[in-house]
């Protein structure tokens, strides 16, 4: 009796602990993952000591599950400039965290910064990585390393003082019938993608020589002097007419895009004097769909796919400029085409080119052919070329009466290419094509504030 009581108490024993086990397995778990409140915390503090600020976001469980969190680590470990307390705990590295159904989570960031200027980048980022059924989701980190004026996805009018750099990280935008003006001097860093925004807008950038507005990425590292790609670059979507004097702008993606133009406005979208625009990723110039650009004493080399790019029509005047390739590019220097193939919905559009007058301007590079010209008929629009006392480099020596007093294919016989140096001497032997053999205009002083002889260099110095 005692025996068949004992094994049937075992018998409950082991019954309940299956029980509890079986419970355990039943609990289903969600197979969603993580909602954040934001997808980049933003510290828009401006530290110039040593300082310490706290900031947070949520994350949701919006399933109607319990949802277990298996890995959060904060990516730069415990070298982070960055610190978080995550549930209540800090560290840098949590797991197996579960939230209730429709619950959510305070993550809290700490971050301490020492800058002094020099040391540290104008962004310091990190991130936090989020692994939930083996999907890693993340949330991005960012407060500015040094003393500047921080623009995070924000609108801009009146005139950027230049005492400090300016920082973009996102976007800066220039709204509608709003006018932005930069002075001269000032250095404008901008985030990886991001760019200056000007929209149905005025940007005017006030440089002066030897004062120069530079725009370039937020890396400050040495390294970083010659990297192309690191921005996105200056957009212009429909501008009202804006210009760009004394300006250095390197190292984007695409340094200057002007898409479309204003309809009521017949003047140029923009006007671009006195500037270099060099070692961007894609393109130094690209004007899409109707946009109209003049530009003088200007330098647009060593850009990756083309130095300038007009599609789907647009207008040029080009006057003593530099459009260069050695960019190591298979493209040439200036690709020119009133057309575009859509290849989303196989569409063709088609638009005119009522001004492509470009004059005393060099066209070379490392290519056999530096610049093309594609454009289709259509009786709905206009082609308009007038190209006249240039210096080009192109395997077909064109016969078209566009070209006037053309220097086909000689070696302009640039100082120091490779150091962009774009200049000329008078002492060579023998003496390069470009002397003397421009045609007078109105441009009365090269890039460097030279006067013109007459009749003038080719290109966008003046040697005397």
């Amino acid at each position: 009796m005692k025996k068949s009581i004992y094994i049937l108490f075992l018998f409950a024993c082991l019954s309940g602990i299956w029980s509890l086990n079986s419970c355990k397995k039943l609990t289903i778990l969600s197979k969603n993952h993580l909602d954040f409140s934001t997808d980049t915390l933003v510290f828009d503090t401006v530290f110039t000591t040593i300082g310490s600020t706290t900031n947070n976001f949520k994350i949701y469980n919006n399933d109607n599950r319990t949802l277990r969190i298996d890995e959060v680590e904060l990516m730069g470990g415990s070298s982070s400039f960055f610190r978080i307390n995550f549930d209540g705990v800090s560290g840098t590295n949590f797991s197996g965290i579960e939230i209730e159904r429709g619950d959510s989570l305070f993550v809290f960031v700490e971050v301490t910064l020492e800058t002094n200027g020099q040391l540290l980048p104008m962004v310091v980022e990190d991130s936090i990585r989020f692994r939930t059924n083996g999907v890693d989701q993340y949330v991005n980190l960012a407060v500015w390393g040094q003393d500047a004026y921080f623009h995070y996805n924000d609108l801009n009018e009146g005139v950027w003082p230049n005492d400090k750099p300016h920082v973009i990280y996102g976007y800066a935008a220039v709204d509608s019938s709003k006018t932005l003006t930069i002075l001269a001097g000032t250095k404008v860093h901008l985030h990886k993608n991001s760019l200056l925004y000007v929209y149905k807008s005025t940007l005017n950038v006030n440089g002066q020589l030897g004062n120069e507005v530079e725009f370039l990425g937020d890396r400050l590292e040495s390294y970083y002097d010659d990297v192309s790609g690191q921005y996105y670059g200056i957009y212009f979507h429909e501008a009202h007419p804006s210009s760009i004097d004394y300006a250095i702008i390197r190292n984007g993606t695409a340094g200057i895009h002007l898409y479309s133009r204003d309809l009521n406005n017949s003047l140029y979208t923009l006007t671009l004097t006195n500037s270099i625009v060099k070692n961007n990723a894609s393109y130094g110039l690209f004007v899409y769909s109707g946009a109209k650009v003049k530009a003088e004493n200007t330098i647009v080399s060593k850009n990756g796919v083309h130095s300038v790019l007009v599609l789907e029509g647009g207008d040029l005047n080009f006057n003593h400029c530099n459009i260069l390739g050695y960019g190591g590019s298979s493209n040439a220097a200036i690709g020119i085409s009133n057309y575009y193939n859509h290849p989303i919905d196989n569409t063709t559009n088609v638009g005119s080119i009522n001004e492509c007058k470009i004059y005393n301007t060099i066209i070379t590079g490392g290519l056999q052919s530096e610049i093309a010209i594609d454009t289709l008929a259509d009786p709905a629009i206009n082609l308009s070329f007038d190209i006249k006392n240039c210096l080009i480099k192109s395997e077909t020596v064109f016969q078209d009466p566009f070209y006037q007093s053309i220097i086909w294919n000689e070696d302009p016989l640039f100082e120091n290419i490779q150091e962009d140096d774009f200049t000329f001497s008078l002492t060579s032997n023998p003496v390069s094509p470009l002397n003397n053999n421009g045609i007078a205009s109105s441009a009365m002083l090269d890039i460097n504030g030279n006067p013109r002889a007459n009749p003038p260099d080719i290109g966008a110095h003046e040697i005397n």
